[in-house]
Protein backbone atom coordinates (compact mmCIF):
# COMPACT_ATOMS: atom_id res chain seq x y z
CA UNK A 1 0.00 0.00 0.00
CA UNK A 2 1.23 3.49 -0.85
CA UNK A 3 0.39 6.51 1.28
CA UNK A 4 1.67 9.95 0.28
CA UNK A 5 0.98 13.46 1.55
CA UNK A 6 1.31 16.61 -0.50
CA UNK A 7 3.41 18.20 2.25
CA UNK A 8 5.99 15.41 1.78
CA UNK A 9 6.30 16.23 -1.94
CA UNK A 10 6.63 20.01 -1.65
CA UNK A 11 10.22 21.23 -1.85
CA UNK A 12 11.55 17.92 -3.23
CA UNK A 13 12.49 16.90 -6.77
CA UNK A 14 8.87 15.77 -7.20
CA UNK A 15 7.78 19.41 -7.16
CA UNK A 16 8.52 20.74 -10.64
CA UNK A 17 7.97 24.40 -11.48
CA UNK A 18 7.78 26.30 -14.77
CA UNK A 19 6.90 29.91 -15.58
CA UNK A 20 3.10 29.34 -15.60
CA UNK A 21 2.63 26.32 -13.31
CA UNK A 22 3.98 23.99 -10.68
CA UNK A 23 3.33 20.26 -10.51
CA UNK A 24 3.55 18.15 -7.37
CA UNK A 25 4.05 14.62 -8.67
CA UNK A 26 2.41 12.30 -6.17
CA UNK A 27 2.63 8.99 -8.04
CA UNK A 28 5.16 8.30 -10.80
CA UNK A 29 6.22 5.40 -13.02
CA UNK A 30 8.42 3.95 -10.25
CA UNK A 31 5.31 3.29 -8.15
CA UNK A 32 4.18 0.84 -10.89
CA UNK A 33 0.50 1.89 -10.87
CA UNK A 34 0.21 2.19 -14.66
CA UNK A 35 -0.46 5.94 -14.43
CA UNK A 36 1.00 8.99 -12.72
CA UNK A 37 -0.94 11.36 -10.46
CA UNK A 38 -0.19 15.06 -10.08
CA UNK A 39 -1.47 18.01 -8.04
CA UNK A 40 -0.86 20.96 -10.38
CA UNK A 41 -1.28 24.69 -9.83
CA UNK A 42 -1.55 27.06 -12.80
CA UNK A 43 -0.87 30.65 -11.88
CA UNK A 44 -3.58 33.31 -12.23
CA UNK A 45 -3.46 35.33 -15.45
CA UNK A 46 -1.33 32.81 -17.35
CA UNK A 47 -1.91 30.74 -20.47
CA UNK A 48 -0.12 27.43 -20.99
CA UNK A 49 0.12 25.80 -24.43
CA UNK A 50 0.34 22.01 -24.27
CA UNK A 51 0.27 19.01 -26.55
CA UNK A 52 0.72 15.59 -25.02
CA UNK A 53 1.52 13.68 -28.20
CA UNK A 54 3.06 10.84 -26.17
CA UNK A 55 0.59 10.68 -23.27
CA UNK A 56 -3.12 10.64 -22.51
CA UNK A 57 -4.18 12.97 -19.71
CA UNK A 58 -7.31 13.41 -17.60
CA UNK A 59 -7.66 16.59 -15.54
CA UNK A 60 -10.06 17.39 -12.69
CA UNK A 61 -10.37 21.00 -11.50
CA UNK A 62 -10.63 21.42 -7.74
CA UNK A 63 -9.97 25.17 -7.45
CA UNK A 64 -10.21 28.34 -9.54
CA UNK A 65 -11.63 29.34 -12.90
CA UNK A 66 -10.25 29.29 -16.40
CA UNK A 67 -10.85 28.26 -19.98
CA UNK A 68 -9.66 25.31 -22.04
CA UNK A 69 -9.07 26.12 -25.70
CA UNK A 70 -8.85 23.27 -28.22
CA UNK A 71 -6.35 24.36 -30.87
CA UNK A 72 -7.55 21.73 -33.36
CA UNK A 73 -11.19 22.85 -33.60
CA UNK A 74 -11.16 26.25 -31.87
CA UNK A 75 -13.75 25.25 -29.25
CA UNK A 76 -13.47 26.81 -25.80
CA UNK A 77 -14.70 25.26 -22.56
CA UNK A 78 -15.11 26.96 -19.17
CA UNK A 79 -13.12 25.36 -16.36
CA UNK A 80 -14.28 25.56 -12.74
CA UNK A 81 -14.29 23.26 -9.70
CA UNK A 82 -16.02 20.00 -10.56
CA UNK A 83 -14.99 20.10 -14.25
CA UNK A 84 -13.10 17.16 -15.71
CA UNK A 85 -11.59 16.96 -19.18
CA UNK A 86 -9.74 14.16 -20.92
CA UNK A 87 -7.23 14.69 -23.71
CA UNK A 88 -8.14 11.40 -25.35
CA UNK A 89 -6.95 12.34 -28.86
CA UNK A 90 -3.60 13.94 -27.94
CA UNK A 91 -5.37 17.29 -28.32
CA UNK A 92 -3.32 20.46 -28.79
CA UNK A 93 -4.68 22.96 -26.29
CA UNK A 94 -4.17 26.08 -24.23
CA UNK A 95 -5.27 26.32 -20.62
CA UNK A 96 -6.04 29.91 -19.63
CA UNK A 97 -6.02 30.46 -15.86
CA UNK A 98 -8.33 33.40 -15.07
CA UNK A 99 -7.64 32.81 -11.37
CA UNK A 100 -5.24 30.35 -9.79
CA UNK A 101 -6.27 26.88 -10.95
CA UNK A 102 -5.59 23.74 -8.96
CA UNK A 103 -5.91 20.56 -10.95
CA UNK A 104 -5.59 16.84 -10.26
CA UNK A 105 -3.96 15.29 -13.35
CA UNK A 106 -3.51 11.66 -14.38
CA UNK A 107 -1.11 10.60 -17.14
CA UNK A 108 -0.90 7.37 -19.10
CA UNK A 109 1.75 6.19 -19.64
CA UNK A 110 2.98 7.41 -16.27
CA UNK A 111 5.60 10.14 -16.05
CA UNK A 112 8.99 9.34 -14.56
CA UNK A 113 9.16 12.71 -12.79
CA UNK A 114 11.93 14.32 -14.83
CA UNK A 115 9.80 15.41 -17.78
CA UNK A 116 9.44 19.04 -18.79
CA UNK A 117 7.47 20.44 -21.71
CA UNK A 118 9.43 20.65 -24.95
CA UNK A 119 9.05 23.44 -27.52
CA UNK A 120 5.81 21.86 -28.82
CA UNK A 121 4.29 21.63 -25.32
CA UNK A 122 4.74 17.84 -25.11
CA UNK A 123 6.49 15.57 -22.62
CA UNK A 124 9.02 13.11 -24.08
CA UNK A 125 8.42 9.36 -24.00
CA UNK A 126 10.12 7.26 -21.31
CA UNK A 127 12.56 5.97 -23.98
CA UNK A 128 13.41 9.55 -24.98
CA UNK A 129 13.97 10.40 -21.31
CA UNK A 130 16.33 7.43 -20.88
CA UNK A 131 18.29 8.61 -23.94
CA UNK A 132 18.61 12.13 -22.50
CA UNK A 133 19.72 10.80 -19.12
CA UNK A 134 22.36 8.64 -20.79
CA UNK A 135 23.58 11.61 -22.82
CA UNK A 136 23.51 13.81 -19.72
CA UNK A 137 21.17 16.35 -21.32
CA UNK A 138 18.06 16.36 -19.12
CA UNK A 139 17.08 20.02 -18.64
CA UNK A 140 14.20 21.85 -17.01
Amino acid sequence: MLVKRLQEIEGTDREVEAKTWKSRRLLLADEKMGFSLHDTVLYAGTSTRMWYRNHLEAVYCIEGEGELENLDDGKKHPIAPGTVYALDAHDRHILHAHSQLRMVCVFNPPLTGLEVHDESGAYPTADEMRGRETAGSVTS
